[in-house]
């Protein structure tokens, strides 16, 4: 049995509405899940993952404004808090990272150190 609990992660309403046009491409399959989690590499020591992918038995689901999200339940303890964001600005554009547990971070946003 699934259960959906509340994320520990936030989505800007600019994140959910560029998620929600992304999965209302034509041929997007319906059956992929948001998948919010954390890898080994970059220049900080830890790349943020975000991309859709198939649920996997060990992964935590959550219902965040209508899209499904997966997660690794222990990559909760680096992600806690964790708002992402979508710009569309002129600096800045794409999906933007803002983590209260990363002590630093990299110059272009996608890797962090705890």
């Amino acid at each position: 049995m699934e259960t959906i609990t509340n994320a520990p992660i936030n989505l800007t309403s600019g994140a959910i509405q560029e998620l929600q046009r992304l999965r209302g491409e034509e041929g997007f399959d319906q059956s992929q899940y948001l998948r919010i989690g954390v890898k080994g590499g970059g220049c900080s020591g830890l790349s943020y993952v975000l991309g859709f992918d198939a649920k996997m038995e060990d992964d935590e689901v959550y219902d965040i404004e209508g899209i499904p999200v997966v997660m690794k339940k222990s990559h909760g303890l680096y992600l806690l808090g964790m708002e992402i964001d979508f710009q569309h600005g002129l600096n800045a554009r794409g999906f933007t990272f803002s983590n209260p547990n990363a002590t630093s971070s990299c110059g272009c946003g996608t890797s962090f150190a705890v």
